[in-house]
């Protein structure tokens, strides 16, 4: 069995200096390599999962193929590796609480006084060595979420001097810090960085190599001062300049060989092979596109860009397919009224709704449903904006003007979309939804098969309401037909227009599946049909 080795990703100075993807970018320099790699994330906030987190507070909630809910960053991992995550691949200081608690009311700690060190830590290392145990990986790379000197990420960064001292050369740690531009004194700044490093040691972590989030190029002079001030070698100084996408970073990664100075830290062999040929003619692509189009991206949150992350990318990743630029026209859905529709969809090339939950921007979805449907214009509705897509129609084609879903509406007397029946008596919201991977069955007449190309997918879920079957015959006599549903329990899965260009719906979301090696059919498809709406 192989000996996993540990890499800790830590940062400083300020947040969202963008750890997750250097995290994804070593893991894919490491993959090309040719080493098994996994990531995962520590967020030191006390909810047990980002489910019951509003997006405002934390961005999209995204989830695994076994049903985790998530950090976003675990959706970077996946689309720079392709490979799936679980539900031991992100961890918070609530589950790890409740992981203890529960151990200590069932009596396993025969008595003792349970302390943050070391049962605290111990669950902490418990939960990092999860991923390693099997020897499935040579390499877990471990994201520790905000900065450091931030109170409640003391235990975590005191299990990694733990695992420092227990590991040796087996385990190493990369400091993501900013040095900042002074546009005043036109210069570039260390102190941040070599303060954040003095508060790192004084925990009893020393890192092995600084990773510089700047704006402009650093000087060897300044990358020596870096390293004197932070005990690190030279080499160990890496710089991370701004860069044209989140898919250049590796390139960049790669240039300032930090795959390179993780494995001389780990005493590991450095093969001389790398392959990423894929990955170059990917950014080819995406930075020399041979067309472009515009979509509307409809959703309640979408001045907030990590709400729907999963989503943009994924359209990167079909524009990319399709040689086109995605130009992305974010409309708010509570601001859409039957007045402004026209102007807000002038020059659009396609539509599409977003997920959600709760009846704030409801109507103003529907209503971007409705123009799609009547002006033919390529329609992709996910989640909730499946959901929009059957309401609009039971209201506006079948006559039902009261149609809603039980959600929003628990007293309409056409619940088109209601609670599926295991979600009645749930008390307890987080972590209880219909969520992680099931099964569809495809109509072979469908777009959704076309897209496909098989008949049995399997897609990851994250709702409690669904299309109502009692009112499946009289949407196919008017034109929507269900094309996908799960063989298990005959739920709709996906809903089409046959007569329509475009228009086809999902209750489950593509989005969390869509990876650089492997776009999701569903938005390579969706931006086809984009590029042909824009021939015409």
């Amino acid at each position: 069995m192989k000996k996993t080795k540990y890499i800790f990703v830590t940062g400083g100075v300020a947040s969202s200096l963008g750890k997750g993807i250097i995290s994804a970018s070593l893991a894919k320099l490491l993959q090309a390599r040719g080493f098994a790699v996994t990531n995962q994330k520590l967020d030191p906030y006390i909810n047990v999962d980002p489910g019951t987190l509003n997006p405002y507070e934390h961005g999209e909630c995204f989830v695994t193929e076994d049903g985790a809910e998530t950090d976003l960053d675990l959706g970077h991992y996946e689309r720079f590796t392709n490979v799936p995550t679980s539900q031991s691949n992100n961890f918070t200081t609530g589950r790890i609480y409740q992981n203890v608690i529960n151990k200590e009311r069932k009596g396993e700690y025969l008595g003792s006084t349970v302390q943050v060190v070391p049962h605290i830590t111990d669950e902490i290392k418990r939960c990092i060595r999860l991923l390693g145990n099997d020897g499935t990986y040579d390499f877990v790379i471990t994201e520790v979420g905000g900065t450091v000197g931030d109170i409640e990420s003391l235990p975590f960064v005191e299990a990694i001097r733990q695992m420092k001292w227990e590991m040796g050369r087996d385990c190493a740690v990369i400091h993501l810090t900013l040095v900042p531009y002074l546009s005043a004194a036109a210069e570039l700044k260390t102190k941040p960085t070599q303060h954040s490093v003095k508060n790192l040691q004084q925990q009893g972590v020393q890192p092995d190599i600084i990773v510089c989030r700047t704006e402009h190029h650093l000087t060897q002079s300044m990358k020596s001062k870096i390293a004197l001030f932070c005990n690190v070698e030279n080499s160990s100084v890496i710089e991370s300049i701004d860069a044209p996408s989140i898919y250049d970073v590796p390139i960049n990664m790669l240039e300032e060989k930090l795959d390179v100075e993780v494995l001389r830290k780990t005493n590991t062999a450095i093969p001389e092979k790398i392959h990423l040929e894929s990955w170059k003619r990917f950014l080819k692509h995406l930075h020399n596109p041979s067309h472009e189009v515009t979509v509307a991206l409809v959703g309640k949150y979408v001045e907030l860009k990590d709400a729907y992350k999963s989503i943009r990318e994924a359209l990167i990743h079909g524009g990319v397919a399709n040689e086109t630029k995605v130009n992305v026209r974010s409309l708010h859905s509570e601001y859409l009224n039957p007045e402004n529709l026209d102007e807000k969809f002038s020059g659009v090339d396609a539509i599409l709704v977003a997920p959600g939950f709760g009846s704030r921007g409801l109507e103003g979805k529907i209503l971007a449903v409705q123009y799609a449907r009547e002006h033919a214009i390529p329609f992709f509705g996910i989640c909730l904006g499946m959901q929009c897509a059957v309401i609009e129609f039971a209201r506006n084609v079948l006559g039902f003007k009261d149609a809603n879903s039980a959600e929003m509406n628990p007293k309409t007397t056409h619940p088109v979309i209601d609670i599926m029946s295991d979600q009645k008596n749930i008390g307890n919201m987080g972590g209880t939804m219909r969520l992680g991977v099931y099964p569809c069955l495809l109509e072979e007449n469908s777009k959704a098969f076309s897209a496909y190309h098989e008949k049995m997918i399997s897609e990851r879920h994250r709702h409690r309401y669904e299309f109502n079957n009692a009112y499946i015959d009289e949407f196919a006599k008017y034109g929507m037909v269900a094309t996908g549903r799960n063989p298990e329990r005959d739920l709709v899965e996906i809903v089409e227009i046959p007569q329509h260009p475009c228009f086809i719906g999902v209750q489950f979301h593509p989005e969390y599946k869509s990876t650089v090696a492997k776009p999701h059919p569903l938005f390579v498809g969706f931006i086809k049909a984009a590029l042909e709406n824009s021939r015409k």
